[in-house]
C-alpha cells in the first residue's frame, strides 16, 4: 500500500467509414490477403493521399461528445519508422495540432464512486498492415488490406490509478463510439483497441515515474489483468533495489504475463515533420455547431432517463444502457408492451436473456430472441394469460426456434387457470391432504405457508394465477 499506480491509456478506435483515410480502397474485414490495398495504400511513387471526409466529421462527432476542444486548424505529419507492415516507411498521423484535445468523461467504479478523467487528444491516422507468422514456415507473410484504415487514436491524461478504474473509463469510451456510431467497438476483430501506459511512485508523491507501454490489448478482462500485473511487477523490481526500464510490453493472455518486445520509443525517435502531401484541416465554425445536432442521446443521458421515465434502480439502468445494442433492444421490449411494466422488461432481459446469451456464447444482434418477440412474450404475463414460472419455459420454446409466444402457449396448453372455482377447488383438496401441515400453519408456522401453495400450483401444473392462490389459500387457512 506504499505505492500508487499512474496509468493513461492510448485507445486505437476504427472509423466506421466505408473507404480508407487517404484511399478509396474499401475498410470491409475479412478479405483475402491483399485484395483490399490499392496503389495508395501500398506506397507506390508518384500517388498522393486525398483526405476522406467522413473521417473528418467523425472525429468531431467525437469531440462534441466528450466536452473537447476542437481545432479550428489541425495538421497531417509523417511518423517515421521502418517495420514490413509499413510500405511506405511512414505512417500518416497527427502530432503538434491534433483535430481534438483537452476534454473529459466522468467515469463511474466501485462503490458509486465517480471521477473525472481528462483526454489529452484524440487524432486522426492511417493504419498499418498485420504481419502473419502462423501460416508459414520459417517466414512471415503481409497482409496489407488494413493498411490505410482510419483510426481515431484517444489519449487519455495519467489520470486513471487502479486498473478497476481504467476498465471502467474503456468501457465508457466503447459505449460512446458505438453510441455515436463512429465505430463498431469489434474488439475481436481489431476496430477498438487499447495501449496501457503505466508507471509507479510512492504515495504522496507527485512526480511520475518510469513508464512501460503495454500495446494493443483487445479485451476489458485482458486490460485488467495486464495492468495489475505491470503494476505487481515495478513494484517488486523497485522494492529489489532495481530500475523500471521504459519499455514498450506484450501481454501474453496464455501465460498471464507481459513480455518486453523492444525499448520504448520517444517522440523524436519518429522524426515527426508536416506531410508535403495534405493541406492542413481547417474546419469552418459552422459545420463543427451543425454537427451538434447529430449528437445521439449519450450513455449517461439515457441512462438517467431510464432512470427518471422507466423507474428503474441505478445500477439496473447501467446494466441496460452500457452498449447501445442492449438499450435499444430494451426499448423495444417496453414499447412492444405499450410501456405497461417497463421493470418487468428490466429483469427479463437482464436475467433470462441475457443469461441465455451468455450459455450459449452468443452476441445479442444473434439472439434467437427478438426484443419484439420477447415483449409479446412479457404481454402474456402482464395480461395474466400465464403466470412467470410458465413463461419460462414458453421463452426456452422460443428460444429453441418453435415459434411465437402464443404459438407455443396455444399448442402446450400454458394458459393460466384463472377460474376461482377450479382454484378453490384444487386449494380444498391441498388443505383436506395436508392436514399436518395446516395445523402447523394455524398454530403459527408461517413457513409452512409456501409448501401449501407449491401443492396447489402443484395439483394445476403449474397453471394456476399465483396471486389468485396466495390470496384465497390465505383465505381459506384463517376461516
Amino acid at each position: 500500500m506504499q505505492w500508487e499506480a499512474v496509468i493513461g491509456l492510448e485507445v486505437h478506435a476504427q472509423l466506421k467509414t466505408h473507404s480508407k483515410i487517404f484511399s478509396g480502397a474499401s475498410t470491409a474485414f475479412g478479405a483475402s490477403p491483399n485484395t483490399q490495398a490499392c496503389a495508395i495504400d501500398l506506397g507506390m511513387p508518384g500517388v498522393l493521399p486525398v483526405l476522406n471526409k467522413e473521417a473528418v466529421r467523425m472525429a468531431v462527432l467525437f469531440g462534441l461528445a466528450t466536452n473537447s476542444q476542437i481545432a479550428h486548424r489541425s495538421i497531417f505529419a509523417r511518423k517515421n519508422y521502418f517495420y514490413p507492415d509499413l510500405p511506405k516507411g511512414y505512417q500518416i498521423s497527427q502530432y503538434e495540432l491534433p483535430i481534438v484535445h483537452s476534454g473529459f468523461l466522468d467515469i463511474e467504479f466501485g462503490d458509486n464512486q465517480t471521477k473525472r478523467i481528462g483526454i489529452t487528444r484524440a487524432h486522426l491516422e492511417e493504419d498499418a498492415g498485420k504481419s502473419l507468422h502462423e501460416d508459414f514456415h520459417h517466414h512471415s507473410g503481409i497482409d496489407l488490406n488494413r493498411a490505410g484504415t482510419p483510426l481515431l487514436e484517444i489519449v487519455s491524461e495519467p489520470d486513471l490509478r487502479s486498473a478497476q478504474e481504467a476498465v471502467a473509463y474503456l468501457k465508457l469510451l466503447h459505449a460512446l463510439v458505438c453510441y455515436i456510431d463512429i465505430c463498431d467497438g469489434n474488439m475481436q476483430e481489431g476496430s477498438f483497441r487499447c495501449d496501457a501506459n503505466v508507471s509507479i511512485r510512492r504515495k504522496g508523491e507527485t512526480g511520475f515515474g518510469t513508464r512501460t507501454e503495454t500495446k494493443n490489448i483487445n479485451s476489458f478482462r485482458f486490460v485488467e489483468q495486464a495492468i495489475n500485473f505491470e503494476i505487481q511487477r515495478q513494484i517488486e523490481v523497485l522494492e529489489g533495489g532495481g530500475k523500471i526500464v521504459q519499455q514498450t510490453m506484450l501481454w501474453d493472455s496464455v501465460k498471464q504475463r507481459n513480455r518486453p518486445m523492444r525499448d520504448k520509443e520517444e517522440a523524436n525517435d519518429y522524426r515527426y515533420f508536416p506531410d508535403p502531401d495534405l493541406l492542413p484541416v481547417i474546419l469552418d465554425p459552422q459545420f463543427v455547431e451543425g454537427m451538434k445536432a447529430h449528437l445521439p442521446e449519450l450513455p449517461a443521458n439515457k441512462r438517467q432517463r431510464f432512470i427518471e421515465v422507466f423507474g428503474l434502480k441505478a445500477y439496473d439502468a447501467g446494466v441496460l444502457t452500457a452498449e447501445k445494442t442492449l438499450a435499444d433492444y430494451y426499448e423495444t421490449v417496453v414499447d412492444t408492451i405499450d410501456k405497461k411494466d417497463p421493470k418487468l422488461a428490466a429483469n427479463w432481459v437482464m436475467g433470462e436473456l441475457l443469461g441465455a446469451l451468455n450459455k450459449a456464447n452468443l452476441s445479442l444482434e444473434k439472439s434467437p430472441v427478438s426484443a419484439v418477440q420477447l415483449g409479446q412474450l412479457l404481454l402474456r404475463i402482464i395480461d395474466n394469460t400465464i403466470s412467470g414460472k410458465i413463461a419460462k419455459t414458453v421463452f426456452e420454446a422460443m428460444w429453441a426456434q418453435e415459434g411465437s409466444a402464443d404459438e407455443i402457449i396455444e399448442r402446450q396448453g400454458l394458459k393460466q387457470v384463472t377460474d376461482f372455482g377450479a382454484i378453490e377447488k384444487a386449494i380444498d383438496e391441498v388443505i383436506a391432504n395436508n392436514a399436518a401441515q395446516v395445523a402447523d400453519y394455524r398454530s403459527g408456522n408461517e413457513r409452512v405457508f409456501g409448501f401449501l401453495v407449491g401443492q396447489v400450483m402443484k395439483a394445476t401444473k403449474g397453471k394456476a394465477n399465483p396471486a389468485q392462490v396466495n390470496e384465497l389459500l390465505k383465505k381459506k387457512l384463517s376461516s
